[in-house]
């Protein structure tokens, strides 16, 4: 069993005693398409991002930030958009 699952400890013997089944615990139960557990959550991304860490001027980071949300993927835009005209080696 796994360390996050909580143990369902039955507190009733008589099944009439059962509780309710509610649309809540429906609604966290495990799905299964035959013996196939379905994956919940957000579905992979077809294009993976790569992680990094990188260090920029503030002003740089804080003009993206102060577009609101999505500055990341705006600034990666940037870069690609940069990247048609331009070799990476390059400085201006």
């Amino acid at each position: 069993m796994s360390a996050n699952k909580h143990s369902t400890h039955i507190g009733w013997v008589d099944p009439d005693d059962a509780p309710e089944l509610t649309h809540a615990f429906f609604e966290a139960a495990d799905e299964f398409k035959g013996p196939q557990l379905i994956k919940r959550g957000r579905p992979k991304a077809e294009k993976v991002l790569t992680r990094i860490t990188i260090r920029l001027a503030p002003e740089v980071v804080e003009q993206f930030k102060a577009s609101g949300p999505g500055w990341q993927t705006r600034m990666n835009a940037a870069l690609a958009d940069w990247l048609k005209t331009h070799k990476p080696g390059e400085l201006s």
